[in-house]
């Protein structure tokens, strides 16, 4: 029962920063996906037909961050036995890209200090998901792209009708889905009013929050042992 309440929790928290930051990045930052790192080549497609200047082409430099900061994931995760340390690492990163902006930034227009902070975040949105693909077991699903939980809660959800509402593990698994789904969803609607308020700086309150969570964390784990 507690390794399911933990799953929930790290499941919940993820989605929810994954969603805040693909927000607080598309719409601080010329329409920048951080996590959902593909999505950025629909964009710079329709701005290049759309015969847009220079800035439409950082969108492309987003991919091989998000490889080179998976790569690096795996590397951190290979040499601790810590799994969630791949997560302290991408809170780091996300407080120091919103202390960057925080003292760098000063206009809304789209300078290369405003890049460097985004390139950061997409760093930090590979760590997490290098860390759902190593440690599968450690969430309900992807935290990171809700296409694929869309589906699979799709098909839960027409399991359990066409069972006449008595099929309980496609309820149980819709339920799961619906965690991720819905902590996605909140983490958006977080990041679109507070960065629409004050900018890429908000960046930094999910890699506070991830930081605080894994120190506290590791108090209570170190408390339990002794």
């Amino acid at each position: 029962m507690e390794n399911q309440k933990s799953i929930w929790m790290v499941t919940l928290i993820l989605s929810m920063v994954a969603g805040y930051c693909d927000t607080v990045t598309f719409v601080s930052a010329g329409s920048i996906f951080s996590a959902h790192v593909t999505g950025n080549f629909i964009v710079f497609a329709y701005q290049f037909v759309k015969n847009a200047d220079t800035h439409a082409w950082i969108k492309l430099l987003t991919f091989p961050v998000f490889i080179i900061s998976v790569i690096t994931g795996g590397i951190i995760a290979s040499r601790t036995v810590n799994r969630y340390k791949v997560l302290l690492t991408e809170g780091i990163i996300l407080l120091f890209s919103g202390l960057i902006s925080e003292i760098f930034l000063h206009t809304s227009a789209l300078v290369w200090q405003t890049y460097l902070v985004v390139m950061l975040v997409v760093f930090a949105m590979g760590l997490q998901n290098a860390f759902g693909k190593l440690y599968a077991k450690e969430t309900y699903g992807p935290t990171t792209m809700m296409t694929g939980n869309v589906t699979q809660a799709s098909l839960e959800f027409g399991s359990w009708i066409s069972s006449g509402f008595k099929d309980v593990l496609s309820l149980e698994s819709l339920k799961k889905q619906c965690i991720t789904i819905s902590g996605f969803l909140i983490g958006c609607i977080t990041g679109a009013l507070l960065a629409g308020h004050f900018g890429l700086s908000v960046i930094m309150l999910p890699g506070a929050g991830m930081i605080i969570c894994y120190f506290s964390t590791e108090r209570n784990t170190s408390a339990a042992l002794t």
